[in-house]
C-alpha cells in the first residue's frame, strides 16, 4: 500500500489558515485596523464598499514598511513583534502572530502601498490569492494603503455563506468601534459606499463612546475605577433603567484589545441583580489594565479569547467595583462610601441592663363573646352580616367549556364575555368566570398576539396604515442599528412606518404604525430593534414573522397598564378572535384556566 500523508500546497495551507483567523470581512477589517495601531499611527481611515464584499480599503499614516518589508508581511508567521518564545509572555502590540496579512491574500486581491518616513520611493505590491502578481516602486504618502478587493473569490463555498452587505457592515462596524474606543487620541473615519458613517477626532474614552453611541447615552453613564495589587479597572457602566434585551453595549478591554469574557460578565450582571429590570443585559465598558505575564492572549487565532492567570480575584473585583458604583450613584441601597469607613452602628454597652419585650395576655378573654371590649371600648369582634349575598352572582352567565381540550386554548363562546362581569387584577391580567372555573388573561400578551396577525397580514398584503405624525421626529441611532434599519425598511414601510433617512445615522419618522399603543416614535423605533435584533439569527422563524413579531413586542401595550372595561372587553373579544389565540407566536401561553376542581381543592 503506497503512502498517503502529503505535504499541503502552501497556497491550500494559507486558504486553511485564513478559514481560522478571515470569517467574513469584518475580520479583515479587524486585522488590518490593528496593524494600523501597531505601526504608531495618529490617523486611520476604512472605506468599504458592499459591506466590504467588493472593497475593504484601510488607510494609517504610520511607520509604513521598507520594499523588503512590504514583500516578507504577506509570509506565514512573519512578523516584526516576536523574536523568541519568551517574548509570548510580554505582549504589547495588537498584531503578532503573524498569520492575518498570508491569510488574507490566500483568499483575495491585495494591493499595498507603503513608504517609510524617511524613504523618498515607496513601493507597490500587488498579490492574488497568495500569487505576488507584481512589486514595484511607486510615489505615496508615508504609511500604508492597503486594499483588498473581492474577499473570497477564489473560495466560493465560503462566499456563499456571507450574509447581505448590511448584516456585513453591521459586523465590520462593530469591530471598527472596537478599536476606536480603545484610542481616543487617534482619528478615525469609516466611509461605506462613499458615505460617512464615523468621523472620529481625537478625544477622551468617555467623548469617543458617546460619539460612538449618540449623545443620548452621555447622561447614562456611570464612572467605574478601581486599583488593585492584581488587577486595575477603569471605564463606564449603564444606570440600570438603560438595560436592553440584547447584547451590543457590552465592552471588556484588556491592555487596550477587545475581549469576549462570558465569566466577568457574570461578575457584572452579579452586581446589578437587585435593580436590574427583568431579562435585561446592563450596558459596560471596562478597561482593564494587567500585567503582560498574567494573561494569555494566543489561545485563540482572532485574539479575543483572554486566559486571566487568577480569574477568581479579578471576578471579585470586577463586581465589587461595579457595586460600589451604582452605590455612589444612588443606583442601590449600599453603605456610603464616602464616610471613610465610619458607619454609624448602634450597640449595648456591658452595664446596660437587657429589658425583655413585655407582652400583655388576657387569659379570660373570648373573641366570640361581643360583650367584651378593648380598652378603648370597641368592639374586639364585630360579625357584619350581608343580607341576600346571592345577589352577588346575579346577571353572571357562565361560558361554555373550550373545546380542543388538549390545547385547552380556544374559547368557542367568546362573544358572552360581553355578557359577564370582567375585572383587571394588578393592571396586568383579566380575569372573568366561566361554569368551568375561573379565566385568566395576561393583557400584555394578549395584545401582542393580536398585533402580530394585523402585522402578519399588512406584510403579506402590502397595507400598512401608517398614522401621520403632527410633528416628523428625527432619530439619531447607532451605526449598528442604523445597518440594521437600512437593511428592513422596505418591509416595516409595509408594517405602517413612514421613515426617511437623512445620513449621518439618523432617520426621519414622518408616520408609525395606527394599530401601536407606543405614542412615542423614537421609543417604538428602540423598541423594535431591540426584539428584531434578539430573533435576527434565529432561522426557525421567516423573515417576515421575525418583523412582525418584532413590532408587535414593541408596539403591544406597557405592562401595568390600566385598562377600562371597554377596553379589555375589545382585548378578549379580538384575541379570541385570533388563530390559537392561547399561545403567543414565540410559544409562550396567553391565558390560562384554573378550574373548579383546582379551586375547591384549595379550600
Amino acid at each position: 500500500m503506497s503512502d498517503i500523508i502529503r505535504l499541503l500546497p502552501d497556497s491550500v495551507a494559507n486558504q486553511i489558515a485564513a478559514g481560522e483567523v478571515i470569517q467574513r470581512p469584518a475580520s479583515v477589517v479587524k486585522e488590518l485596523m490593528e496593524n494600523a495601531v501597531d505601526a504608531g499611527a495618529a490617523s486611520i481611515s476604512v472605506n468599504l464598499k458592499d459591506g466590504g464584499r467588493t472593497l475593504i480599503q484601510i488607510i494609517d499614516n504610520g511607520c509604513g514598511m521598507s520594499v523588503t518589508d512590504a514583500r516578507m508581511a504577506f509570509e506565514r508567521h512573519s512578523t516584526s513583534k516576536i523574536h523568541k518564545a519568551e517574548d509570548l509572555l510580554a505582549i504589547h502590540t495588537m498584531g503578532f502572530r503573524g498569520e492575518a496579512l498570508a491569510s488574507i491574500a490566500a483568499i483575495s486581491e491585495v494591493t499595498l502601498k507603503t513608504r517609510r518616513t524617511e524613504d523618498e520611493v515607496g513601493t507597490v505590491i500587488e498579490i492574488s490569492g497568495t500569487e505576488v502578481l507584481s512589486q514595484e516602486p511607486v510615489s505615496c504618502p508615508a504609511g500604508s494603503n492597503f486594499m483588498v478587493r473581492n474577499l473570497f473569490f477564489n473560495v466560493p463555498a465560503r462566499r456563499k455563506f456571507l450574509k447581505s452587505h448590511s448584516v456585513e457592515l453591521k459586523h465590520a462596524i462593530n469591530e471598527f468601534m472596537r478599536i476606536a474606543m480603545t484610542r481616543p487620541s487617534i482619528r478615525f473615519t469609516l466611509v461605506h459606499n462613499g458615505t460617512d458613517i464615523y468621523s472620529l477626532t481625537e478625544s477622551n474614552v468617555k467623548q469617543r463612546i458617546v460619539t460612538l453611541f449618540g449623545k443620548n447615552i452621555n447622561q447614562n453613564l456611570i464612572p467605574l475605577k478601581t486599583e488593585t495589587s492584581i488587577i486595575n479597572l477603569s471605564g463606564f457602566i449603564g444606570k440600570p433603567e438603560t438595560a436592553r434585551k440584547t447584547y451590543g453595549e457590552q465592552f471588556f478591554f484588556v491592555n487596550g484589545r477587545y475581549m469576549r469574557h462570558p465569566y466577568f460578565h457574570k461578575a457584572v450582571t452579579e452586581a446589578y441583580q437587585q435593580v436590574l429590570p427583568p431579562d435585561t443585559i446592563p450596558s459596560y465598558f471596562v478597561f482593564f489594565d494587567a500585567r503582560p505575564e498574567t494573561i494569555d492572549i494566543n489561545i485563540h487565532p482572532t485574539k479575543t479569547e483572554i486566559k486571566f492567570e487568577d480569574e477568581r480575584s479579578v471576578f471579585q473585583i470586577l463586581m465589587a467595583a461595579v457595586k460600589e458604583a451604582l452605590g455612589k450613584h444612588n443606583m442601590i441601597p449600599s453603605l456610603d462610601f464616602d464616610t471613610n469607613g465610619v458607619i454609624d452602628i448602634p450597640f449595648l454597652s456591658k452595664d446596660k441592663d437587657v429589658i425583655p419585650p413585655e407582652v400583655h395576655v388576657k387569659p379570660d378573654f373570648n373573641p366570640f363573646d361581643e360583650s367584651q371590649k378593648y380598652d378603648n371600648g370597641e368592639s374586639s369582634f364585630h360579625r357584619t352580616t350581608i343580607q341576600n349575598w346571592e345577589k352577588l352572582h346575579e346577571g353572571i352567565k357562565d361560558l361554555d367549556d373550550l373545546s380542543g381540550q388538549e390545547t385547552q386554548q380556544r374559547i368557542e363562546s367568546s362573544e358572552e364575555l360581553s355578557h359577564i362581569r370582567i375585572l383587571q387584577f394588578k393592571n396586568k391580567f383579566i380575569l372573568s368566570p366561566l361554569k368551568s372555573g375561573l379565566l385568566i388573561i395576561d393583557q400584555r400578551r394578549a395584545h401582542e398576539k393580536i398585533l402580530y396577525e394585523k402585522y402578519l397580514v399588512s406584510l403579506n398584503e402590502q397595507t400598512g396604515l401608517a398614522q401621520k405624525e403632527l410633528y416628523p421626529q428625527t432619530i439619531e441611532l447607532n451605526a449598528s442599528d442604523h445597518a440594521v434599519l437600512m437593511e428592513i425598511i422596505d418591509d416595516i414601510t409595509c408594517l405602517g412606518f413612514d421613515i426617511r433617512d437623512v445620513g449621518n445615522r439618523s432617520v426621519i419618522v414622518n408616520g408609525s404604525p395606527a394599530s401601536a399603543s407606543v405614542s412615542d416614535p423614537k421609543e417604538m423605533i428602540e423598541r423594535f430593534l431591540e426584539e428584531y435584533k434578539q430573533f435576527q439569527s434565529d432561522i426557525k422563524i421567516k423573515a417576515r414573522e421575525k418583523l412582525a413579531l418584532s413590532l408587535a413586542k414593541a408596539s403591544c401595550i406597557p405592562r401595568n397598564k390600566a385598562l377600562t372595561e371597554n377596553e379589555m372587553r375589545e382585548l378578549v373579544d379580538e384575541l379570541f378572535g385570533c388563530t390559537n389565540p392561547g399561545q403567543t407566536q414565540d410559544g409562550k401561553p396567553v391565558f390560562t384556566i384554573f378550574t373548579m376542581d383546582e379551586i375547591e381543592k384549595r379550600f
